[in-house]
């Protein structure tokens, strides 16, 4: 790993829960790690301690074979050899776009600055801008402008926190596939923070899950969405309700009964032992209910939002049970109509029964 954490705590005065508590992972070398959580998780935090910016109270830090951070070393942020890139691009509009991205490389010879500031334009696409200002560019390409100068010292790690926040919420995922592409292609290994789960998804090899200071799951988007490993991770990422079931044995095999049907044969799922009675909430995402007017169960339709495509229908089965299913958009129904659902789950997720 060239990023290592190790069960790091960062406490601040005053207050008596950690901001990030006990918390580890690891990226390796031209990775792109992304941290997502809602407001306040401690994700930030996180990634201020990485660049050293924040004293860690416990724990490590190592950037390849060298510890920045532990019991007895802090190594300063300017010699950590990270480059940050921010919220509100921090961009000096007096300088030219290629003065901006020349500044941390001012003290280069002028003929291998020149050659570096232009390798980089040429990564994010701006290679025609160097003489222009950061008032004559438009959001997005100021933040390719923030990206080319965190690069052109050729930082080991590099950091991104929350840098398309400013931006509309077409253009920030379009602009997480077009980062992933310059990152990818530059070799850098990063460490990325947002709150958004599709920019998440656009620009991340691994993707760490925080909630109240703590690292619930550190995984790649598909095993974090599919094989949560909490109930936090599993009600955040994605769309998807907890139902009501029930696990039993039949025949040496685990079934989950459920208000909208049995799946057998469930490898993945624990035995009934695992839970009192066998009772549990199994994980339904929007895309394990099918629509199907065959259906031997139906729901009510309370609610429906048209994402293009597909409808996200909110549905309600005759004792009350709330699910949601995704619906190809020519199957367009009424709120109130009622429609056959059935099961068609890959990945059976379940967690103990609450309430």
């Amino acid at each position: 790993m060239f990023l290592e954490v190790s069960q790091l705590q960062v406490h601040y005065t005053g207050r008596a829960q950690a901001a990030v508590d006990g918390v580890s992972f690891g990226l390796r070398a031209g990775d792109i790690g992304v941290l997502i959580g809602p407001s306040g998780c401690g994700k930030t935090t996180l990634l201020r301690a990485v660049a050293g910016l924040e004293t860690a109270s416990g724990g490590t830090i190592a950037l390849g074979v060298h510890v920045v951070s532990s019991a007895s070393t802090h190594v300063a942020a300017e010699k950590r050899r990270i480059g940050m890139v921010f919220q509100d691009y921090a961009l000096f509009p007096h300088l030219d776009v290629g003065r901006n991205v020349a500044f941390g490389i001012h003290d280069w010879p002028a003929a291998e600055r020149a050659a570096r500031v232009a390798e980089v334009l040429n990564w994010v696409g701006l290679s025609d801008s160097q003489k222009r200002h950061p008032h004559e560019l438009s959001g997005g390409q100021q933040q390719r402008v923030a990206l080319a100068r965190a690069l052109a010292p050729r930082p080991q790690l590099l950091l991104l926190d929350e840098p398309f926040s400013n931006l509309d919420v077409d253009l920030r995922e379009r602009l997480a596939h077009e980062v992933r592409g310059i990152l990818k292609a530059a070799g850098a290994t990063a460490l990325f923070v947002t709150h958004d789960q599709l920019e998440a998804f656009a620009i991340g090899d691994m993707i760490g899950v925080m909630h109240e200071g703590q690292l619930h799951q550190w995984d790649d988007a598909y095993s974090l969405y599919h094989r949560p490993a909490t109930r936090f991770v599993a009600g955040f990422i994605g769309h998807g309700v907890f139902a009501p079931a029930t696990l039993v044995s039949v025949d040496g095999q685990t079934v989950v009964r459920t208000a909208l049907g049995e799946l057998g044969n469930v490898a993945e799922c624990p035995l009934p032992s695992a839970y009192e009675s066998g009772l549990c909430d199994v994980l339904l995402r929007a895309d394990d209910i099918v629509h199907d007017d065959d259906a031997l169960v139906k729901a009510e339709i309370v609610r429906k939002a048209f994402r293009g495509s597909e409808f996200l229908y909110t549905l309600r089965l005759a004792g009350g049970q709330i699910v949601q299913a995704h619906v190809p958009s020519h199957h367009d129904h009424h709120i109130g109509e009622w429609i056959g659902i059935r099961l068609q789950v890959d990945h059976v997720v379940t967690f103990k029964r609450e309430g």
